[in-house]
């Protein structure tokens, strides 16, 4: 089922409400960071804690007059305040309390990611081990290749998910920066210590240099992580729809009781949520070319970038999280057609064991190119005409004649191209 209560948790983090709560958090911060300094009493710093207070309403009043939605903070803060509110903001700039306020929403954002990434990587840790000897063809091409298992199917989504985890764990690092620096970050009016307290009072580390902004390339390499999440996501679901097909038929989707598929013809069951994920995806993709094009603003800074990022960083980890719980609950409820997959491996007779052939030919004298032009046409005539490839070759004399019975029906199993997959389990699971 999809995890309700992490997408509701999303979004009550990107809401109004909370914006200006991170704010506060900030402004807070800052006033400790003076008492710590003795720059201002310590219970002057706890008295501002505790009357310290706003309103969405009365912002939006003020906003509608001064045309500034952090002055309108400020403003509204400081009506609760009084004379303490000489305190708040000193020697600050706006970006200083929004570029903070924003790296502690993405951290707060990105926990829920991670939880949602170890979620996923645990479903498919649980198919992928129960599906270790489950016999599926791999395919190239769109073409039948070799047998394989679905198992070892799932150890390349885990890999390559786990993968995207530590991309992303990177990302969500190298971003857990704050910044109290003052206009065009030179600390005019603000002490470096100042930003050293406050931001390691909350969870963030100074970034190295800020010029009234954080640049904008910190927020450009997380988007692309989420960016890589949502486009694997996509591979598994692409993949998943292909698997689908009527022809295919070797995974399902979960398939309610009462669940209708067309509108118009009652026997459809489609890959709808797969291709819903498709969709999100290329909404996350596009969302991270976006934040490429915030990183060059005008000198120091501008504000082109903060109209852009107010939709695509909370549509972006929002989307990603449903993603994640959308892919892990089809994950669960996906009906795997064992009889299916076994069965493509043995269509035509088995025409994808043609490399065992070739090699057993080879190892008994012929030339690479020999062998090839003898296998090759067993498998194409047995592939064009709706054949049996194995008959086909204990019918051709050139086969026969360096081949026995005994020797060609070994060929045929499945178990020899499954010899080393233990190998790739160790890597993947341990």
């Amino acid at each position: 089922m999809i995890d309700r209560y992490s997408r509701e948790e999303m979004a009550k983090i990107w809401d109004l409400n909370s914006k200006f709560d991170y704010y506060l958090k900030v402004e807070l911060a800052v006033c400790d960071a003076y008492a710590q300094l003795g720059v201002i009493p310590k219970e002057t710093a706890c008295k501002i804690r505790e009357k310290a207070r706003f309103s969405v309403e009365r912002i939006d009043e003020i906003e509608r007059e001064v045309r500034h939605d952090v002055i309108a903070f400020l403003t509204c803060v400081n009506e609760s305040l009084g004379d303490l509110g000489r305190y708040v903001h000193v020697g600050m700039t706006s970006s200083d309390v929004i570029d903070t306020a924003f790296a502690l929403q993405i951290q707060d954002s990105g926990k829920i990611i991670l939880k949602d990434l170890d979620i996923a990587i645990e479903t498919l840790k649980k198919l992928a081990n129960a599906n270790r000897e489950t016999l599926c063809i791999g395919r190239s091409h769109g073409i039948h290749a070799e047998v394989m298992t679905f198992g070892i199917k799932m150890c390349s989504w885990i890999d390559i998910l786990t993968r995207q985890k530590g991309n992303f764990i990177h990302a969500l690092e190298q971003i857990r920066v704050g910044q109290i620096s003052g206009p065009v970050g030179t600390y005019s009016n603000i002490s470096p210590q100042i930003e050293k307290i406050t931001c390691n009072n909350l969870g963030l580390k100074p970034a190295p240099i800020s010029t009234q902004i954080i640049a904008r390339d910190y927020h450009a390499h997380f988007m692309q992580s989420l960016a890589l999440i949502a486009s694997v996501i996509e591979q598994f679901a692409t993949e998943i729809r292909h698997l689908q097909r009527t022809e295919v038929l070797e995974l399902e989707e979960g398939f309610g009781k009462g669940q209708k598929g067309s509108s118009a013809m009652p026997h459809k069951k489609n890959p709808v949520l797969s291709e819903n994920l498709c969709g999100l995806a290329r909404v996350v993709k596009a969302n991270s070319i976006t934040a490429l094009e915030n990183i060059p603003l005008w000198h120091e800074r501008d504000i082109s970038h903060s109209s852009a990022e107010r939709i695509i960083f909370p549509d972006s980890l929002t989307l990603v999280d449903f993603m994640l719980n959308r892919f892990n609950s089809i994950m669960e409820n996906i009906v795997i057609h064992k009889d299916n997959m076994l069965k493509h491996t043995e269509e035509f007779g088995g025409i994808v064991y043609s490399q065992k052939v070739l090699l057993s030919l080879i190892s008994k004298g012929l030339s690479r190119e020999e062998a090839y032009v003898i296998v090759q046409r067993n498998a194409l005539n047995a592939f064009q005409n709706n054949g049996n490839f194995k008959t086909n070759l204990l019918n051709d004399d050139e086969v026969t004649s360096r081949l026995n019975n005994e020797e060609i029906n070994a060929i045929f199993d499945p178990q020899a191209f499954l010899g080393n997959i233990n190998t790739i389990y160790k890597r993947i699971l341990g």
